[in-house]
């Protein structure tokens, strides 16, 4: 039996009774997913043993969950819509599991979950359940591109996958609760961000069931006036559904989704048509108001259940151990007539399967919800011809993100037609000395622009909010749709979006092993205006332990690169863009700093992320040096070779090695990172007993964390950033934290067997240094010329030398 109802007409009463019979073979499964091990048709009276013993789950949001899928199916079917769904509350995972499997796409995936019986004994068997699928919309979810763990993202997910996917539409279904957190609440405002030109449209739907865990929602004890007043002020046309009794609110629900999904079509025909004169529309929202645990029970051991916070997990909580409660779960499940849902053999009767919509209409199995089906190359500029010309070590000065700016600049130019490339950033583009993108894009604005205002524009490859959430989840949902992105941010203010990397990291992780999720492109971080250049802001802006939560993550997900400046920056870059299924991170410095390698020593340098500068160092060819000064990161690099050229002329007969680490995953084992050095490799760089002074550019106790199983770790002396900091000079910066010159070269003295007395003299000349600096910027508020105005006097004593890396 097909639906009746011709396009465009209202539904007629007959499709209404059997959408609610779609509704409730929905509920039917999700509460079998939380509570049963066997008998999943009821074919034999609830015993013990058919109860899971641990019983996990959340059934309060799911029938509303439920409900709207259920509704968005027949208008996908009666319009022939694109329309992928994103289930906000968090754990909303029995229903999205209940719907995959109903319209076919979970068995299509996972075969040994059949249409019947047994498949449906698997299906229960499996939810929250060792060896099974967590209680979430997770990547083993089809249809999923949000993981519903951690609630706040849901929205700002939603848009990503909008933009720049003119015939897709997301609806996305917001929970009372996760509209109480900071992200969601700035997600509301992505609206003055989407083009209905070129881009897609959100539906938000709103749920409002009333209950958290334990306490009533802000939003669900507003009036529905305070609510309508709210969105319209964040740019909406809300459209409220709300009862308890469901004869009703599928009639209202149908009708109200129906004039909703006209009003996205006419903002977008009209823009369409009209786009000389674009205004920002005022798109429309659902805000569906229905009990917390709707159709379950109302009561249970005398105390409320349906409608009130009691319902937000597990109802009956002791069906495996308390008769009555076995029965009134008995008596839940037998209320949704399973007899009249599925045939004697457990398949989903054909009058309700046809409900679905067809092939990849079904939101489990459209594309864009597998973004790597979707996923086109970028189109990337040979990096080389942007090459910053460098005739010897130091001879010239540059910023190193400037040149990446121009880099950024031929991609987004590259890739204009496919419109499958965005620059995300918290209002930080053109201070973080990528302008030169701007020649050739403009900042994406739907409010009003100025006459006066500079490269905001409709159409626009960067986008900018003061919101590091809204930019990572607008770049998570393009990226998890099949298109590719890069985000720059200054360093001490990514943490605020370490849970959404978490989250992100996890989802790669998870998704890697299954083979029906298609590789996607990799997240990739700048992050700049760093720890060691934040002189004007000061101690609140001089952080970069970010770093330390990537490596935290498994190794074949994450890569930390440490450009110390332009080339290898630009090679760093064009790898990152070209990679997939990982997160990268570049931590590169946006001031005018001086340029060490040309291109063509700077490829194989980075192309073995590690390796030792012959040039800057005195070492003998095939003689073991006394010191190994080695350095990650581009003022920690400066420093280094300062410290060498002290040690140079204080210390002419000093052997000393200099090594440079571009890919921070280098100094792990081979064992525990793709990128890992052998130990031979790694002896071969840092010897197996000699000194090594690390110049590092975060928190030293990382280097010993990555470096800890190696030979000569015993011999490993890293400094970093300490925790000092204050608004000062940028070479005091480095003082305070004795990241500078003169402490690098007082410690190699020191660590160097028999130097330290031998060399007294030339340790106090350095400490003099220390103190007449000290007074000086205090005195004068800038370095001392000596500082400022040093450079590297030896020219190219020789080449680079590299060892094997991945």
């Amino acid at each position: 039996m097909q639906l009746t109802t011709p396009p465009g007409e209202r539904p007629r009463a007959n499709d209404l009774e059997l959408l609610d019979r779609y509704w409730r073979a929905a509920n039917y499964l999700s509460v079998g997913q939380i509570y049963l091990l066997d008998n999943p048709l009821l074919k034999e009276p609830l015993k013990p043993e058919h109860i899971k013993p641990r019983l996990l789950g959340h059934w309060g949001t799911t029938p509303g969950l439920n409900f709207i899928y259920a509704h968005l199916n027949r208008a996908i079917r009666a319009s022939d819509l694109d329309v992928i769904y994103i289930c906000g509350p968090g754990h909303g995972g029995p229903g999205m599991v209940a719907n995959t499997y109903l319209e076919g796409t979970y068995t299509e995936i996972y075969p040994e979950v059949t249409c019947d019986a047994d498949g449906l004994r698997k299906l229960f068997r499996q939810f929250s359940f060792p060896g099974g699928i967590p209680s979430h919309a997770a990547p083993e979810t089809p249809g999923s591109i949000h993981e519903g763990g951690e609630l706040g993202y849901a929205l700002v997910h939603a848009y990503g996958a909008a933009f720049d996917n003119p015939d897709l539409i997301v609806a996305c279904v917001v929970g009372d609760g996760e509209a109480e957190t900071g992200p969601l609440a700035a997600s509301w405002h992505s609206n003055k961000f989407l083009n209905p030109v070129h881009d897609g449209a959100v539906l938000p739907i709103l749920h409002l069931n009333g209950y958290k865990i334990a306490n009533p929602t802000v939003l669900g004890r507003m009036t529905d006036d305070e609510i309508r007043s709210l969105f319209i002020g964040y740019g909406y046309e809300p459209l409220f559904v709300e009862g308890d009794d469901p004869p009703a609110m599928h009639r209202l629900m149908a009708d109200t989704l129906d004039a909703a999904l006209a009003g996205i079509r006419a903002i977008q025909r009209s823009a369409r048509d009209k786009q000389a004169d674009l205004q920002r529309p005022r798109w429309p929202m659902i805000v569906l108001r229905s009990p917390k645990g709707w159709t379950g029970p109302k009561e249970v051991d005398g105390l409320k259940v349906e409608g009130f916070w009691r319902a937000h997990q597990v109802p009956i909580a002791n069906a495996r151990n308390n008769p009555d409660h076995l029965k009134q779960l008995e008596r839940w499940m037998k209320s949704y007539e399973p007899d009249r849902l599925f045939d004697g053999n457990g398949r989903f009767v054909p009058e309700l399967q046809a409900l679905a919509p067809d092939g990849n209409r079904r939101m489990g199995a459209n594309p864009h919800a597998n973004g790597g089906l979707l996923k086109r190359e970028l189109k990337l500029p040979d990096f080389r011809e942007l090459a910053v010309d460098v005739p010897c070590p130091g001879g010239v000065v540059g910023e190193a993100t400037r040149e990446l700016g121009k880099l950024l600049r031929e991609v987004v130019t590259l890739n204009a037609d496919a419109r499958n490339f965005r620059i995300m950033g918290p209002d930080e583009t053109s201070s973080n000395r990528l302008d030169a993108v701007f020649e050739v894009t403009d900042r994406v604005w739907m409010e009003g622009i100025e006459p006066y205002d500079v490269h905001l524009a409709h159409d626009g490859r960067v986008m900018e909010v003061l919101s590091e959430h809204l930019c990572q989840g607008w770049l998570e949902g393009y990226l998890l749709t099949g298109r590719h992105g890069f985000f720059s941010c200054y360093e001490a203010f990514i943490h605020i979006v370490d849970s959404m990397f978490n989250q992100h990291a996890k989802w790669l992780k998870v998704s890697r092993a299954l083979s029906w999720r298609r590789p996607i492109a990799s997240l990739n971080y700048l992050l700049t205006s760093h720890v060691w250049r934040q002189d004007h802001n000061g101690f609140s802006h001089q952080d970069p332990g970010f770093i330390d939560l990537v490596t935290n993550k498994k190794a074949d997900i994450v890569r930390v690169y440490l450009p110390p400046d332009a080339n290898t920056l630009l090679w760093v870059a064009d790898h990152c863009l070209r990679t997939y299924d990982r997160i990268n991170l570049i931590v590169a410095g946006k001031q005018p700093s001086p340029q060490w390698l040309s291109m063509r020593e700077a490829i194989p340098h980075c192309e073995a992320g590690i390796g030792i500068w012959n040039w800057a160092g005195t070492e003998a060819p095939n003689a073991k040096p006394d010191v190994v000064m080695a350095c990650a990161g581009d003022v920690p690099t400066l420093e280094t070779l300062a410290a060498v050229d002290l040690l140079r002329k204080a210390l002419p007969d000093l052997k000393i090695r200099v090594v440079n680490v571009v890919d921070l995953m280098t100094l792990q084992p081979k064992e525990q990172h793709p990128h890992g050095l052998s130990d031979r490799d790694f002896d071969g760089l840092f010897t197996r007993d000699k000194p090594v002074i690390f110049a590092y550019h975060g928190y030293p106790y990382l280097i010993h964390r990555l470096t800890y199983n190696r030979t000569n770790h015993a011999g490993m002396h890293v400094r970093g950033f300490a925790e000092e900091g204050t608004t000062t000079t940028p070479f005091d910066m480095v003082v305070l934290n004795q990241l500078d010159r003169f402490h690098l070269a007082i410690e190699a003295i020191e660590r160097v067997p028999g130097l330290d007395i031998a060399a007294a003299h030339i340790k106090q000349q350095f400490r003099d240094t220390l103190i007449e600096h000290s007074r000086y910027v205090r005195e004068h508020g800038e370095d001392m010329p000596q500082i400022r105005d040093w450079v590297w006097p030896y020219g190219a004593a020789g080449t680079t030398a590299h060892t094997s890396g991945s």
